[in-house]
């Protein structure tokens, strides 16, 4: 088995390393292929590309037209029986992808969400109750529940690089519900399989997009839920209320210093 991780990068030097470490270091049976796709960063993050020398990374460094440009263009370079991405600021626990070979060993399974941790930017763990939340919605996995709230954490998600094909590409309009987009297209083929492991930690930090709290990121959910409810009105105020929910919460936890 052969697992392909894209990682699209810009800028991120400070966090970059961390990210391919934790990626070059997973053992296991399968073989790995690593797709760094830099979009022209100016800030020594191609250096620490030509500086590694490992033949499971391949990288480029070119202008893009943003995040999902990045990944589009990693995932079809892929080589892998398996993709995910990972951002170049979240990490991969030990072990991960080793378990995430595991779980595709089952030729039904055609894609995988596993349970994730959250950092902040010195790397401890953060926020413990949103994931506990997040975990609770997760066990209880159906496509409307989905539909409703978007719990599933993007680094800890991999699918079969042919399902994915048929899927389609991840939409580009989308700054930042491109990854919901794609579970939600996805949940509507197949449900996911669900693993107990924590596989990724995801960094929250005041640089990255989702630390910079805004509605714009939850209006956007609600935008792309909307595409798929099909008449669920009830769904669709519930993803409205769970929307505002969240945005309160993070607002509370920002003042508390959480």
């Amino acid at each position: 088995m052969r697992i392909s991780v894209v990682t699209p990068s810009f800028n991120q030097r400070d966090y970059l390393e961390q990210t391919l470490r934790s990626v070059l270091s997973q053992q296991g049976d399968f073989d790995l292929d690593h797709i760094v796709v830099d979009g022209k960063s100016t800030d020594g993050s191609v250096n620490l590309l030509q500086s590694i020398n490992d033949p499971r990374l391949h990288w480029t460094s070119q202008p893009d037209t943003g995040q999902s440009d990045a990944i589009n263009r990693g995932l079809l370079a892929a080589t892998g029986d398996i993709v995910g991405w990972l951002n170049s600021d979240d990490l991969y626990t030990p072990d991960a992808l080793a378990t995430i070979a595991r779980a595709f060993a089952d030729p039904n399974v055609q894609w995988v969400v596993g349970r994730y941790q959250i950092i902040d930017h010195q790397g401890s763990v953060i926020r413990p109750s949103v994931v506990r939340y997040k975990n609770r919605l997760l066990n209880r996995y159906s496509y409307r529940s989905l539909l409703r709230e978007n719990f599933i954490a993007q680094p800890s998600v991999f699918w079969r690089r042919a399902f994915g094909q048929q899927i389609g590409p991840l939409d580009q309009s989308l700054h930042h519900a491109m990854d919901y987009d794609l579970w939600l297209r996805m949940g509507k083929a197949c449900d996911p399989f669900i693993l107990d492991e924590v596989v990724s930690q995801f960094r929250f930090h005041p640089k990255s997009k989702s630390g910079r709290l805004n509605r714009e990121r939850f209006d956007e959910d609600y935008l792309v839920a909307s595409r798929y409810l099909n008449g669920d009105e009830l769904s669709r105020w519930i993803h409205r209320i769970n929307n505002e929910k969240i945005v309160w919460a993070y607002r509370v936890m920002g003042l508390m210093g959480m």
